[in-house]
């Protein structure tokens, strides 16, 4: 997901994955990842702490934060792009 995330809003997977507090518009691309990888991926938020260098609390406040950003139309569309994404490359791992 890191990698989708990283193609998808052409920001380094390597930034996505970098610790600490990075500058908001990389935060907001790594919540929306981890949100998509919690509930399209159907990993668990611990499993998806780990992959991101993260805690599960993180995740959690993540997919809460992008939650309610779903409320705003332009922002869901964006995040629904990225669900489309990310079902269609695990239709395709599934095939490969």
């Amino acid at each position: 997901m890191i990698d989708i995330a990283a193609a998808i809003f052409g920001v380094s997977s390597k930034e996505l994955r970098r610790p600490g507090r990075t500058a908001l518009a990389v935060a907001r691309v790594r919540q929306i990842a981890m949100y998509v990888a919690h509930v399209v991926l159907g990993l668990s938020m611990s499993e998806v702490g780990r992959g991101f260098g993260r805690d599960r609390t993180t995740v959690l406040h993540a997919c809460h934060l992008i939650e309610d950003m779903r409320d705003d139309e332009e922002f869901d569309t964006i995040v629904a792009m990225a669900e489309r994404v990310a079902r269609a490359a695990l239709r395709y791992r599934d095939f490969a």
